[in-house]
């Protein structure tokens, strides 16, 4: 009798703990995807620091220099060429306006809700890592140098500055939903799962609230950095050439989504006004 009463309470526990288990896994994923797809504009924002840097450093010779332990960030300071940042953040966004422009799966993988295979879980492992690691290293030393990227003001259009907001938008959700999401359902539920209305309000809402804080500001470097050195007849690196070109692609993206997104109301409404026209007859028959 008392090895059944032991059994019957270890089985509640099991069962209580499997409940509570449950209930903090989906929190816990949102939290983590929201964070991880947050990678992608944080690192538009490093390479506007970085643009930055690289101007105050050809023209001053008392340029803050970070302690040895930022080695990280002191390499992709002292180098004017592409790094694996630059590349990283190109293949994302050529993959996303490839996939705004056809709709067609890239190899990061399907943007339709499916999961991954093996191979391409491997290689979303592998971006996402280096990403991680590339940003987490340098935004922790462009603040130990003290370095920002407001100090150019702003030399693009309020609406181009628009399209850009939204053409970076669509790319983190191209990078949430090809590279983030597969890695993040996989460690955390061993399964892919359907992306809930409140996974994609919130990582909406902090997508705003990053751009707000710091993007809107500072991201302008990349495309006054370029115009800066020109005027004053100086010599344009390529990794500035490489974000600026980046700029503008995401202000391409931007544009292509919302001319998709316009032909789609212009379809909706068509499509309402042609059934609200043909009910009438209906009912005359």
């Amino acid at each position: 009798m008392e090895l059944l009463n032991s059994s019957q309470t270890n089985a509640k526990k099991i069962r209580t703990c499997s409940a509570t288990a449950a209930a903090i896994r989906e929190p816990f994923q949102i939290l983590t995807t929201t964070l991880l797809s947050l990678l992608l504009p944080l690192s538009f924002l490093l390479l506007s620091r970085l643009s930055t840097a690289h101007y105050l450093l050809s023209v001053s010779d008392n340029y803050p220099t970070p302690p040895p332990k930022f080695f990280l960030w002191n390499s992709l300071l002292y180098t004017t060429k592409p790094t694996i940042l630059h590349l990283i953040i190109s293949i994302i966004s050529v993959s996303s306006l490839t996939n705004a422009l056809t709709g067609k799966a890239t190899f990061l993988g399907q943007l339709q809700p499916r999961p991954l295979t093996r191979r391409r879980l491997y290689v979303a492992w592998i971006f996402l890592f280096v990403l991680q690691v590339c940003v987490g290293a340098g935004i922790e030393g462009s603040i130990a140098a003290g370095i920002e990227g407001s100090g150019f003001g702003e030399v693009n259009s309020f609406l181009c500055r628009l399209i850009f907001f939204f053409g970076l938008h669509e790319t983190m959700l191209f990078w949430g939903r090809t590279v983030v999401k597969p890695v993040v359902d996989d460690t955390i539920f061993g399964c892919w799962r359907e992306e809930g209305r409140l996974e994609k309000v919130t990582v909406g809402l902090s997508y705003g609230g990053l751009w707000w804080w710091r993007l809107r500001a500072e991201v302008e470097a990349l495309v006054m950095v370029p115009e800066v050195r020109r005027e004053m007849m100086m010599g344009i690196g390529v990794a500035d050439f490489v974000g600026w070109w980046l700029y503008y692609l995401t202000v391409t993206i931007g544009m292509v989504r919302l001319i998709r997104d316009l032909i789609l109301t212009v379809m909706i409404l068509t499509r309402r006004r042609e059934d609200g026209e043909s009910r009438p007859n209906d009912e005359k028959v």
